[in-house]
């Protein structure tokens, strides 16, 4: 399997479809996590979207997860290695 620079595990071929990353945030709160506020929520996707390591369009390559998801729980953090970037 390829890799891409600095990814944690995914291919080029693998992608992610809006449609399933709606659904995955959608059932965070359904399935008993503790989320953030949308504020929060869309302040932490403002960080994101203007951070050079999202890859794909939706993930980190840092961590390797969908950013729309891990920026909805409220026990998650940046995780840039350089200090996070989400200010709550």
């Amino acid at each position: 399997m390829e890799k891409t620079d600095g990814c944690k595990g995914c291919s080029r071929d693998v992608q992610v479809s809006e449609a399933q990353i709606e659904a995955m945030v959608n059932k965070l709160a359904s399935r008993g996590f503790d989320c953030v506020a949308d504020d929060v929520y869309e302040s932490r996707l403002a960080s994101c979207s203007g951070c050079e390591s999202l890859s794909f369009g939706h993930t980190c390559k840092f961590c390797g997860c969908i950013v729309r998801v891990r920026a909805k729980l409220a026990d998650k953090s940046c995780p840039n290695p350089d200090g996070s970037r989400w200010q709550s």
